[in-house]
């Protein structure tokens, strides 16, 4: 279980190697410019569960996180489609130490992750606001262990899905140095893997410094380009549609609830899932359309399929539950950041084909797309239920038809 969700979490990292154009940074065409970027991190612990209100081995609230970060990023240069379209896009892969002053019950969490970012506004020549999310694993966490670490009731495994999302200053300080300073949200979590699945979500500040190599002056690119397999020698961009294929697939777990008593079912439950996702192109930012969404999860409605009076039982057991209740399909809305490599895709939608209380309402989808070709991506995303719920894990591959 621990190595598949290692390396479900880490899909992207595979993609971003074989995006970075490690040879083409003497092609005139495919320049690249790279950069080393140093965050400091601190904030807030949201106080979501009694554990960190003070109910743990150490008696204390845990309030407070600081990370530090090490990255390495690039983006395209204007001798690049990419980098003409999309000059102040960045991406890469980064390494952070994050603690929340808890070792004994928390542990002092590894990062590993790719980020993306991008301008929002040009406030000044030399001041812009910006934003930048990061995705990707971190390692390292003390579990809920019934012995061991019995009051740590929020985490369920000692690997976790990392996502990030910040908002920044960014003021350029000299000609290849940029001091950036904001705020930022994090989110920890394992995607109902295991249990528990409580969270850790954090809210706090960051200060970074970006050092920029030079790569000298830039030659434009005067021949033509190709975009999406379409010859281009500007970046005039016409409206289109298209139309995303997603399979996808995870593990969960599932607990239950009665009125006086909680229960983990043993074992894990197969998810797997199909999207039809037709979008519309408004520009080369943003995508929008509608999705049919077809889940099947092993695990759902479980809990009305018990076998017996679970009063009884010191280990309920249950019964299969029929297809039906396993079985569910939505329409969704949904809207896509369009970037080089990374689109991010977000939805909320409701199941109008299910049968029982664990699929009868409304979903919400976050996902990474991570380009491999022109056509095919990957997919990794996370599914909450009734805006609240945490779900499953969404891991697949997709098609892209023009």
């Amino acid at each position: 279980m621990r190595n598949s969700i290692i390396s479900n979490i880490l899909l992207p990292f595979a993609m971003i190697f074989s995006c970075m154009p490690w040879h083409a940074a003497a092609q005139e065409t495919r320049k690249i410019i790279h950069s080393i970027r140093t965050d400091v991190r601190a904030g807030n612990v949201a106080k979501t569960d009694g554990f960190f209100l003070g109910e743990n081995a150490s008696g204390r609230p845990i309030n407070a996180t600081m990370s530090a970060h090490l990255k390495y990023g690039f983006r395209f240069g204007e001798g690049t489609v990419y980098g003409r379209m999309y000059p102040h896009t960045y991406q890469g892969i980064g390494i952070g130490a994050n603690t929340f002053f808890n070792h004994g019950e928390m542990g002092t969490p590894a990062l590993l992750y790719v980020f993306q970012g991008s301008r929002i506004a040009g406030l000044t020549d030399r001041l812009s606001l910006d934003y930048e999310w990061n995705f990707g694993a971190s390692f390292g966490w003390k579990k809920y262990d019934p012995d061991t670490n019995p009051m740590n009731v929020v985490v369920g495994s000692d690997v976790n899905a990392y996502i990030n999302l910040g908002f920044i200053l960014n003021w350029q300080a000299g000609k290849n140095l940029n001091i950036t300073g904001g705020i930022d949200l994090s989110h920890y979590s394992n995607g109902n893997t295991s249990q528990p699945n409580a969270g850790v979500n954090t809210i706090g500040g960051r200060i970074s410094a970006v050092y920029t190599f030079d790569n000298g002056h830039e030659k434009a690119n005067t021949g033509k380009d190709k975009l999406y397999g379409k010859e281009r020698t500007d970046c005039t961009f016409k409206p289109y549609v298209s139309y995303d294929l997603v399979l996808y697939g995870a593990t969960r777990t599932r607990g239950v609830e009665w009125p006086d008593r909680k229960y983990l079912v043993p074992g894990s439950f197969a998810v797997a899932g199909f999207n039809f996702n037709p979008l519309y192109n408004l520009n080369k930012y943003f995508r929008a359309g509608l999705s049919l969404d077809l889940q099947f999860d092993e695990s759902a409605n479980i809990k009305d399929h018990v076998a017996g009076d679970y009063n009884q039982q010191d280990q309920p057991k249950f019964h299969r539950p029929p297809f039906i209740e396993q079985f569910s399909a939505g329409l969704s809305l949904r809207a896509e950041l369009v970037m080089p490599i990374f689109s991010v895709n977000v939805g909320v939608g409701r199941n109008i084909i299910c049968r029982g209380n664990d699929t009868d309402g409304f979903y919400q989808v976050f996902i990474l797309k991570t380009s491999v070709t022109r056509r095919l991506f990957l997919h990794v995303g996370y599914q909450l239920y009734n805006f609240k719920d945490p779900n499953n894990l969404m891991l697949g591959i997709g098609y892209r038809l023009f």
